[in-house]
């Protein structure tokens, strides 16, 4: 007895939850069933320290097909019999330690999840994380981590049409790489993951099954630690061709209507897809180990049912049918191996040889069935108390901008990141409108029709830390900001929560926080949370909890993709507006933390109200297409924004006017006051502009003008040539990288 409980604390149970195992199955489990129950109890199956707090987030509204959690990625309507699915998920801990499969096999897990349910992927994104650029280890980890998700996703033939990079020392041991997947597919053609009807058979497609990825669930259920490294048959390894060719099989196979239920084996393997489908249809499985297509010889029970190897698929077939689907796959070279049947009873029995290895009931396993649930302890953190006390009058103003924008202009977190961008392939399929118009979102047309997807990903760590709720407000909002800049109407989001310990009291004060910030968030612009993935446990020994960052992917609707309105300026002559609420915020600003080394500062400006009150004005700007160019201020401030709208044509500006509601310098040139937009307008538009925007009660100045002359003035300060910054914005990063 006391040795099957040292068995299951090693596989990550605890001793309460052992002892509910025994209560479910009324007798002691053996080793495979503890296995079972160690994955899919894990938290990253489970969300066993999350789901009291994820069911706070709204998941209703006008575009939803599918709420959060009852497919295996959002579905909203796009209009003209469309629908699109969309999901974001983390690889983090693989990619610690193999950065390289880690990266490439979460890029290939997520859009599994997409085309499971029958949608074709057309665009993919993703959210990076790493420590200090200058440090041998960063480096390693970032042409890792660049090379993993570009060969996967240019061979598997998806664009790659936006993200984010940030750099921070808490990334250190533990970096973020977060990975989204967008398909699309004809409304009432998609394929759900469950699985009914006593004496349908249940296959497995795909790939064989190695030992590849065995327990890597659990494995993304604990803190990096010096022996994490030992590990790395946690890892996936994969492969995109044989994924594009499950693709393409998959699609084809969905058409014949024999499908019952279909899951992409993710975490967990056939664990997980057996006892989701399952319990989701309320129907068992039998499910014989010996007859999965193995890698290996002599594959124990548990190896085989929690290996993670990729490319495979779990599909019930109606019985009769089968032989269409059998086709299809032969045709495309890949396995499809009856493995099992489905049964009246709810328990799944796992047979090796004839022999039971091991049964379970289906609900026992999965989330809002028989899977803890705990409500944890938090606690306000201490630092906190070190942000309330920050004065921005303790920081003197500038005199001059020059010497911080020649600083800032070559910040990690502020350059351009073309080395790891470079890698993406963002042409392939045609249909990246961004591939030729830059915008603050990337754009993705629709074939046979002007309309568009567009799609931001985005989170501000530096602002969660200081003030967890507001700041993933401002996540949200500013993804809404940059579709909105980009021509598109936010419609919903999936998200990524990435956040350290939640035995932690303070880790968890930030992730209830960041919660509730969320849904007030999503709320205010109609944009429901679709889905999306927990991961905790980003955190070391040696740097303690990465900074909270909850990644939010949003995805937006373009109605007509000849209005897209790019960020770089257009015309010599054309006047700069800036629109939106500036004040004297440097908080939290880069400016504040890199050149003035302040570390603990509040969040920037932002007022939910009015920030939504500004988005709606400029959907209406770009919708009468009054403006040349749009791009929203964000990091660096307006400064930054201005050199970024000015750099693809080489134009130069002069900024003339502050608004009066500014008095500092630095606020006016680097802070990073939210709701705030830059935009470039011909001379016989501007009343136009200005009488919408004094009608709907939004401030605006007029603060300088573009011109062919390519150089920057700034309130009467020469700050030199465009080129010059242009040249140190694109290549620092790429130099430092490869230094």
């Amino acid at each position: 007895m006391q040795n099957l409980l040292q068995t299951a604390q090693k596989l990550g149970l605890n001793e309460e939850e052992f002892d509910k195992i025994k209560e479910i199955l009324k007798r002691e489990p053996n080793f495979t069933e503890l296995s079972i129950y160690s994955v899919m109890w894990s938290e990253h199956c489970s969300y066993k320290n999350s789901i009291v707090w994820l069911k706070k987030l709204p998941k209703k509204g006008k575009h939803i097909l599918a709420e959060a959690g009852e497919e295996n990625a959002g579905l909203v309507d796009i209009g003209d019999g469309l629908a699109c699915a969309f999901k974001i998920e983390s690889h983090n801990h693989p990619s610690a330690i193999e950065p390289y499969q880690g990266s490439a096999t979460g890029v290939g897990g997520i859009h599994r999840d997409i085309f499971t349910m029958g949608a074709r992927p057309i665009a993919a994104l993703n959210a990076l994380r790493f420590g200090n650029i200058n440090h041998p280890k960063t480096k390693w980890l970032v042409k890792g981590v660049s090379k993993g998700i570009g060969d996967y996703g240019n061979s598997f033939g998806v664009p790659t049409i936006g993200g984010e990079v940030y750099f921070d020392e808490s990334y250190h041991t533990n970096p973020l790489v977060n990975a989204m997947s967008i398909g699309i597919v004809e409304i009432g053609k998609t394929i759900s993951a469950t699985s009914y009807g006593a004496g349908n058979p249940v296959f497995i497609v795909g790939s064989a099954t190695g030992k590849d990825g065995i327990h890597g669930a659990t494995f993304a259920s604990g803190d990096i630690d010096e022996n994490s490294a030992s590990n790395l048959p946690s890892v996936q390894v994969g492969d995109p061709f044989q994924e594009k060719l499950l693709l393409e099989a998959t699609l084809e196979a969905i058409k014949t209507g024999a499908i019952i239920g279909m899951q992409d084996m993710g975490a967990a393997g056939i664990t997980c897809s057996t006892s989701e489908m399952s319990a989701k249809g309320k129907h068992g499985m039998d499910i014989w180990l010996d007859k999965v297509p193995t890698r290996q010889a002599d594959m124990k029970p548990f190896e085989i049912l929690l290996s993670e190897s990729q490319e495979r698929m779990l599909i019930v077939l109606k019985k009769g049918e089968e032989q269409s689907v059998l086709d299809i796959f032969a045709k495309w070279d890949l396995h499809c191996a009856e493995i099992g049947v489905v049964t009246e009873s709810e328990n799944i029995r796992f047979f090796m040889n004839n022999e039971l290895a091991a049964e379970v009931h289906a609900d026992s396993l999965v989330l809002g069935g028989g899977a803890p649930v705990y409500h944890r302890e938090f606690e306000r953190p201490g630092y906190l108390d070190l942000i309330a006390d920050f004065k921005e009058s303790s920081i003197e103003d500038l005199k001059s901008v020059k010497e911080a924008l020649e600083f800032l202009i070559i910040e990690p977190n502020i350059a351009q990141k073309s080395y790891i961008y470079n890698q993406y392939d963002s042409m392939v399929q045609i249909n990246t409108l961004t591939a030729n118009v830059k915008a603050d979102a990337g754009i993705v047309r629709l074939k046979g029709s002007n309309k568009g997807i567009a799609a931001k990903i985005d989170c501000n760590p530096y602002y969660v830390q200081a003030n967890p709720k507001i700041g993933t407000m401002i996540a949200v909002a500013e993804s809404a900001r940059n579709i909105v800049c980009s021509g598109g109407v936010p419609v919903a989001v999936t998200n990524n929560l990435n956040f350290g310990n939640p035995y932690n009291k303070e880790v968890y004060y930030q992730f209830k926080e960041a919660i509730l910030g969320m849904s007030e968030a999503c709320l205010k612009f109609d944009t429901p949370v679709t889905g999306g993935n927990v991961s905790f446990y980003n955190q070391s020994s040696f740097d303690g909890p990465v900074l909270p960052t909850p990644t939010i992917g949003m995805l937006g609707l373009v109605n007509d993709v000849n209005k897209v309105t790019g960020l770089s300026f257009k015309n010599s002559g054309d006047l700069i507006y800036l629109i939106g609420y500036q004040n004297d915020s440097i908080g939290c600003s880069q400016y504040l933390i890199k050149c003035k080394g302040i570390k603990w500062s509040d969040v920037p400006f932002f007022d939910l109200d009015k920030e939504f009150d500004m988005q709606k004005s400029l959907q209406t700007l770009v919708e009468n297409q009054l403006l040349n160019s749009l791009h929203d201020v964000s990091d660096g401030g307006l400064l930054i924004a201005l050199l970024e709208s000015s750099f693809e044509n080489e134009f130069g500006f002069s900024i003339t006017s502050k608004p009066e509601t500014c008095s500092r310098l630095d606020a006016f040139a680097f802070g990073e006051g939210q709701g705030r937009a830059i935009a470039s307008v011909s001379k016989d538009k501007s009343g136009e502009v200005e009488n919408l925007l004094t009608k709907n009660n939004i401030p605006f100045l007029q603060i300088g003008t573009i011109s062919t002359e390519a150089k920057v003035e700034f309130l009467g300060e020469d700050l030199g040539l465009i080129q010059s910054y242009k040249e140190r914005f694109s290549n620092s990063l790429t130099e430092t990288i490869l230094s």
